[in-house]
């Protein structure tokens, strides 16, 4: 069987991209920005215009209204799936330890969900590291508006919020049909998030928070799902500065100083 699979690459600037049929640069936020060569998110039905606050969700949008395919997923320019070994990995640049084609055609149809290997915090909670890093309001309205509109995921979103990992990036692959009933729970939400919030005033990086409450609630979701899910590694294509990252990382746990920007 063919497999007819697209993982968009999320980007708002030029970058090498995996030259592999798979994937699919998609401009995120390309509504009123000077044009990339890529797929741009603001053609067809899109929200290419809430990208400031919606970040690579614009890019899922996008996907989920206008791509025909059976499976698809999401990506970011700095962040990609691998299934290469820790010691490949070392050995090789990041590029070219990319999740292939290839490699993606041995997972499914076995997978109809593949995410990246879980993410741990230890000394946090999922609600607790938000809170400290962003503003716990906006998970104490959407656990108002899922008990109102998703009441069966309730009991989810509470277990969730104590967990001390999670599935982040808003990255996944996924059986298209599965996409599409993820895309419909999530933005239904966020859509109402955004009503009830309003025009409450934040700074540029916390006004992003529709793309950080999304990441958390993915989980919601996925504990709901009956299918099995498959983690596999995910890299980073530039070098993350991890005493920097720990160091917000604590000020934001012990400090109270919420994050003002990417590590």
């Amino acid at each position: 069987m063919l497999m007819n699979a697209k993982i968009i690459i999320a980007t708002h600037k030029m970058y090498d991209m995996p030259q592999d049929d798979i994937y699919l640069p998609v401009h995120v936020g390309r509504e009123g920005k000077d044009a990339l060569p890529y797929q741009p998110d603001n053609t067809g039905d899109n929200i290419s215009a809430k990208n400031p606050s919606y970040c690579e969700l614009t890019g899922l949008y996008w996907a989920w209204k206008n791509l025909d395919c059976d499976y698809l997923g999401l990506a970011h320019y700095r962040r990609h799936f691998s299934m290469k070994s820790r010691s490949f990995r070392k050995s090789h640049t990041p590029m070219e330890c990319v999740l292939t084609g290839d490699e993606l055609a041995q997972l499914i149809p076995k997978y109809k969900i593949i995410v990246p290997k879980r993410r741990n915090y230890y000394i946090e909670s999922l609600y607790s590291h938000y809170a400290h890093t962003h503003y716990a309001e906006h998970l104490d309205i959407t656990r108002e508006i899922i008990s109102e509109k998703y009441p069966d995921y309730l009991e989810s979103f509470d277990k969730v919020m104590k967990q001390t990992g999670g599935y982040m990036f808003n990255m996944y692959i996924m059986e298209k049909s599965l996409s599409d009933a993820y895309c419909s729970w999530l933005f239904d939400i966020l859509f109402e998030l955004e009503n009830r919030v309003g025009d409450r005033e934040y700074s540029f990086f916390q006004g992003r928070f529709y793309g950080r409450v999304s990441e958390i609630i993915f989980n919601v979701w996925l504990m709901n799902q009956k299918e099995e899910i498959k983690e596999i590694p995910y890299i980073h294509m530039e070098e993350i500065d991890w005493k920097k990252k720990g160091m917000a990382f604590l000020k934001a746990k012990f400090g109270k100083k919420k994050y003002e920007g990417s590590f």
